[in-house]
């Protein structure tokens, strides 16, 4: 069975949170991934992340990758063509 090489974590929010409760989860969702990234002995700095945002009405779906190894070249690679 192959080894992954990426990770995503989402949260739902309110869209009226206060700026320093959206900051404080962000800042949760980094930490978070990095020690599930370690937990499967990925190095942290050996990835590279990408934010994403959902809007469903007054709620707001945050997404957190992670991505590494083949994953990450993919990712790099699309981008550039972009």
């Amino acid at each position: 069975m192959p080894k992954p090489t990426q990770a995503h974590m989402s949260r739902t929010i309110s869209k009226s949170q206060p700026s320093g409760a959206k900051d404080m989860t962000k800042r949760q969702m980094e930490y978070y991934m990095g020690a599930k990234l370690i937990e499967v002995g990925v190095n942290p700095k050996s990835a590279i992340y990408r934010w994403s945002v959902e809007n469903k009405g007054s709620r707001e779906v945050w997404t957190y990758s992670a991505y590494w190894s083949d994953s990450k070249q993919e990712l790099l690679h699309k981008e550039q063509e972009s």
